[in-house]
């Protein structure tokens, strides 16, 4: 848990003096798995985006974490990119282009938008497929970059679809779905259902078992959507 750790080096001796500094930390969320939950950081996003010049970035396969990591070395402010241990399929293709601080929209659906980052955007493409075939369309919102936020994005969500839901290996405090309701209750208002986890802390088990346990599959998304 390095941020947590670090958290006072990284506010007053980064963060302060706006130094040009890139935090790449892994070990989040509960996919951590058998480590348990000494080990399972469930509370860096919100620790970090609440940091004055932070950058905070969460890749969802290999093609987008290659991309940050060069991405950010163009930049001179503190980053931090969370990475976590679970082995996870290529979403996107090599020649894919991302921006930070811009989402990717998969889909164009109308019924909902699932908003995701890291890992659980996995679940909400499987998610995106099993409501296909219900006759429900929804769209995937791949929220990379959760500082600085593309509130362009979630208004135009939140205008064009009927129900919103974010998904996050993350305490729903302090994370991208509490990230996106800021967004809401100052520019568009509107209910956002967050999946994450839920003020607590995690437990040692398979990634796979730990995420059934806590609700962030995508069993858990077409439940919202049924």
């Amino acid at each position: 848990m390095p941020v947590g750790r670090a958290y006072d080096q990284i506010r007053n001796s980064v963060c302060y003096p706006k130094l040009n500094v890139k935090i790449c930390a892994t070990h989040s969320g509960i996919t951590v798995g058998e480590d348990g939950a000494t080990h399972q950081m469930l509370e860096d996003i919100s620790m970090m985006r609440t940091l004055p010049e932070m950058t905070v970035i969460s890749p969802s396969d290999e093609v987008q974490t290659k991309w940050a990591i060069k991405e950010i070395s163009k930049i001179n402010t503190p980053v931090y990119v969370r990475l976590a241990r679970l082995n996870t399929n290529n979403i996107y293709e090599e020649n894919q282009s991302f921006e930070i601080g811009k989402a990717v929209q998969i889909g164009e659906g109308v019924d909902g938008t699932v908003f995701a980052t890291g890992v659980t955007m996995q679940e909400a493409i499987k998610a995106k497929i099993s409501l296909e075939e219900q006759g429900v369309n929804i769209r995937v919102v791949d929220i990379h970059t959760i500082k600085p936020i593309d509130k362009d994005m979630i208004i135009k969500c939140a205008k064009e679809t009927k129900k919103l839901v974010s998904i996050e290996d993350h305490s729903i405090i302090g994370g991208l779905g509490s990230a996106i309701s800021e967004v809401l209750t100052e520019e568009c208002p509107a209910k956002l259902v967050r999946l994450g986890i839920k003020d607590t802390f995690g437990k040692s088990g398979r990634a796979e078992e730990l995420m059934e346990y806590y609700g962030i599959t995508a069993k858990e998304i077409v439940n919202q959507f049924s």
